[in-house]
């Protein structure tokens, strides 16, 4: 075991060393046996009906059936109320029968093919998932059973698992794990093999990940699909892998029912002790192929060659009771003709159905949220001033006095720009963000972000957790002190894992509705290496499953010379996962327009590029009547870029958000327009310079797409209609084989050919094709970025560039002069705040906050406003 604590392995020795310990009464033994008669029973009637069916049986490790229960009756007995279950697909529609008592029959008609009745394309019956509360009948206590729906990618939904458990626990107020208990299954070649096992284990210490203990089980069938343990692991057990965290392993033969109902006890027991992960590894086998339908001594000849031999553990356990005189052979019989009219009278009753849903299946079922719900009426995202100021000043302060806080000397002049700016009703990137936390934890909606370096940020602009400068583990963190009665912020530095953090998250958003949960990559691209639970979670989970999340993930992107993997979020991979057809033009006369097409997207992808934007991006997620995962791709260099700001009035309760941004500056003169570019993201701010540079402001209208998918097929139409002469061209920063053009381009043809006598098409100016996102080389960046903005504004005239010359020597010259005095101000506006971090002036949190259940306030909004002219500033 490797366990380094005297008091845990003294514990355990106790339960197994002392004379005596694996003793069992006459009733339990007959429990056990009635357990497996179900276990056994069902995958043999499985086999009957259906013998050329792939079902993923359980024959070999039959017992894990009654040790899923024991576990779950001791633990209902030591306090847990509810249980959450991952497992793969072996076993899974046993396990929905007799651990869940989801209706056999049910089961039996996803046998038959019957017609959905209502929207999404469903899964393979043994990747469904489940929900069910129902009486214990050994505790007579009731018990929440949760079996949580996964893909065929078998480990993938262990950190789901965990990240769910933990947000049950977060509204149970369950700190310890007393209440909330997560159960994994797992399959010996996985849990070696593949890597989201070890990366879930290494949570379970962690502060704001633990579950407080997880009670691993593994079917153990020696084999994986074809391959021996000898060629699929290197270490001698497969379980090797939870020694890392000091789990206690034990190993135990799934032919002795009694060691393996001993075993789940001393689990159950020592998780609710100790609250750390445990594994109980069932060494068996699988008496049939990988499916049904396999031949397993193709591979395998000598060890089934055993096997087709062996009895069955259901066997083996009543010759052995019946010999002890615990039962008669007739108690046997009348238990497996007992459970066998059970399963023919639920075959009869599933001849009878001909229709079934996909909701039946959910495993995270918001009854409630969608009860008596209008699912497309908008709450509005604006707020008062006055909330705005509040936040700003309590954002923009040091702690206070009281808490005897050394901040440091860096962060105080962070500190006081963020002072400056809210003085003048500027909001940068991360006041937006600010902005948008404070008011949702004001109006009750609890926050998390998680991620690698989030509290700092990556690029250093966020600072949202402050560290004490000479005393250890002393933090402050200003957003969880606006309000008295807000709701709970949590800012979280994860491991440096990717996909089960992601995976952890999404789980996390499963559980309620009224929380926001944010997954922020280090950079964009990090996204790779949690593909798996994009892919088959967050871009197709409530297609498959009926299930809504509203997970925002925020990639870092932007093309900036910082070579191939710091700088593509693959915005691309994304756009083409999107489900919105390109091909038809929606009904944008209907009222409804907006929220239908966020309703009926399977996610909304956006490229932000101002901080107004993504504070109300960040709390429409909680203003919709639905739930749907956000994609955003954030920026780098724009959290500091000087136009990159926005004034108070695009917070306010006349705002919202807006999917795209129209060129105010050249919309008076519409006529004179010549091209009108449409681009998303940092390029905008490339080609607002770009423009001014060639004295071109009124002949290139540049549009912001904000918001990409779905497609804002309205607000496109006006735009082209306004501009009725222009060119239309879509700039991208991205290589033409990424970025969104593949996902434009066909939804423009589509908008065009819906106008009546519109003979323009959209044109594409941006990076040649590449293999790679980005490259390394500065030289060839620039060579590059030249080579697309000529295409677009032609060669710099030499009056241009004399122009140019002039405005840099004036700008050095007033940069210096202004060097002093900027200096001068910024230390004097740190000696203020070091002033009132030393006498305690600072704000006080804001009184009257909305109770927990209030809706976010606000109202709908204005176009934005055009960015400062640079000259003019």
């Amino acid at each position: 075991m490797q366990i380094t604590s005297l008091n845990k392995t003294n514990w355990i020795r106790e339960r197994f060393e002392k004379p005596g310990a694996i003793e069992f009464r006459p009733d339990e033994k007959r429990l056990i046996l009635e357990r497996l008669t179900r276990s056994t029973g069902f995958e043999n009637f499985l086999a009957k009906k259906f013998t050329s069916e792939k079902r993923f049986g359980l024959e070999g490790c039959d017992i894990m059936i009654p040790i899923l229960k024991e576990i779950i009756d001791r633990s209902t007995t030591l306090g847990v109320e509810s249980v959450m279950i991952g497992m793969a697909h072996r076993g899974r529609l046993n396990v929905l029968a007799n651990i869940c008592r989801k209706p056999i029959s049910d089961i039996l008609g996803q046998f038959h093919g019957l017609k959905a009745t209502d929207s999404g394309s469903g899964d393979v019956k043994y990747h469904l998932g489940l929900y069910m509360e129902r009486l214990n009948r050994v505790t007579n206590k009731n018990v929440r059973i949760t079996v949580v729906a996964n893909p065929s990618h078998l480990e993938y939904v262990n950190p789901v698992v965990l990240g769910k458990a933990r947000a049950e626990m977060y509204q149970r107020g369950d700190t310890t794990g007393c209440k909330v208990l997560p159960i994994i299954i797992h399959g010996d070649a996985s849990f070696c093999g593949q890597g989201v096992v070890y990366e879930s284990l290494h949570l379970s210490d962690l502060p704001n990940y633990t579950t407080h203990g997880t009670i691993h089980v593994v079917s153990n069938n020696q084999v994986g699909f074809t391959t021996d343990p000898r060629f699929s692991r290197s270490s001698r057990y497969c379980t090797d892998v939870a020694r890392v965290v000091n789990a206690p392993i034990f190993h135990v033969n799934s032919d002795d029912p009694e060691a393996c109902i001993h075993c789940a006890r001393v689990s159950t027991d020592y998780r609710a002790k100790f609250h750390k992960d445990v594994v109980i590894d069932i060494v068996g086998y699988r008496r049939n192929g990988h499916n049904e339908a396999d031949e397993p001594m193709f591979t395998q000849p000598l060890m089934y060659q055993r096997i087709r031999k062996l009895k069955t553990c259901m066997t083996l356990y009543s010759e052995k009771l019946i010999k002890e005189g615990v039962i008669t052979a007739a108690d046997y019989k009348a238990m497996i003709e007992k459970y066998d009219k059970i399963c023919e009278d639920a075959w009869q009753e599933s001849t009878k159905l001909s229709t079934m849903k996909y909701s039946s299946w959910i495993d995270s079922p918001w009854t409630a949220f969608f009860q008596g719900r209008d699912r497309l009426k908008m709450c509005p995202t604006g707020v008062s001033l006055d909330t705005l100021k509040n936040i700003g000043e309590v954002y923009s302060s040091p702690p206070p006095k009281e808490h005897k806080f050394e901040v440091h000397k860096g962060i105080l002049r962070i500190l006081a720009l963020r002072r400056k700016l809210v003085e003048s009703k500027l909001a940068d990137w991360s006041l937006g963000e600010a902005f948008a936390f404070g008011t949702l934890v004001k109006d009750g909606i609890h926050v998390r972000l998680s991620g690698q370096d989030v509290e700092r940020g990556t690029f250093s602009h966020r600072h949202h957790v402050l560290h004490h400068q000479t005393r250890d583990k002393v933090r402050y963190n200003s957003i969880e002190h606006l309000y008295p009665d807000q709701a709970e912020y949590s800012v979280s530095n994860s491991s440096l894992s990717e996909c089960a953090v992601l995976g952890f998250e999404h789980g996390y958003s499963m559980a309620n509705p009224n929380s926001v949960v944010i997954w922020e990559g280090q950079f964009g691209d990090f996204c790779n290496t949690a593909q798996c639970i994009i892919d088959t979670f967050i871009a197709s989970g409530e297609t498959k499953w009926v299930r809504q999340s509203g997970l925002v993930m925020l990639l870092p992107h932007s093309l900036e010379g910082m070579g191939p993997e710091h700088s593509s979020g693959r915005i691309e991979r994304f756009l083409q996962m999107s489900d919105d057809d390109p091909d038809v033009f929606p009904d944008t006369c209907d009222c409804d327009f907006v929220a239908r097409q966020l309703m009926d997207i399977n996610w909304i992808v956006t490229n932000i590029s101002t901080p107004a934007n993504i504070f109300h991006a960040l709390r429409r997620q909680v203003a919709m009547g639905f739930r749907k995962p956000l994609i955003n791709f954030s920026p780098k260099s724009l959290l500091r870029h000087p136009l990159a700001r926005s004034p108070f009035r695009d917070f306010n309760e006349c705002s919202e958000f807006k999917r795209i941004i129209p060129d105010s500056k050249t919309a008076e003169k519409a006529d004179c327009v010549t091209k009108l570019v449409f681009c998303t993201g940092k390029v905008y701010y490339d080609l607002f310079k770009e423009r001014e540079d060639h004295e071109q402001d009124e002949t290139v209208a540049l549009v912001r797409i904000e918001q990409i998918c779905p497609f804002p097929y309205d607000l496109i139409m006006k735009e082209i209609e306004l501009y009725k002469s222009a060119e239309l061209i879509w700039v991208q920063e991205e290589h033409k084989n990424q970025g969104c053009w593949s996902y434009i381009q066909p939804r423009f043809d589509t908008a065009l050919i819906k106008k009546e006598n519109e003979t323009r098409c959209i044109s594409y100016i941006g990076r040649k094709p590449n293999s790679a996102p980005a490259t390394g080389n500065k030289v060839q960046f620039k060579t590059e970025y030249k080579a697309f903005m000529t295409a677009l504004f032609g060669e710099m005239t030499e009056a241009n560039k004399q122009r140019i010359e002039r405005i840099v020597k004036d700008q050095q010259a007033k940069a210096k002069a202004a060097t002093k005095a900027g200096k001068a101000e910024l230390d004097a506006a740190t000696k203020r705040s070091e002033h009132s971090l030393k006498h305690g002036k600072v704000p006080k949190p804001g009184k009257g906050a909305p109770s927990k259940d209030a809706p976010p306030k606000g109202a709908a909004g204005k176009p934005d406003g055009k960015p400062k002219d640079p000259k003019k500033k």
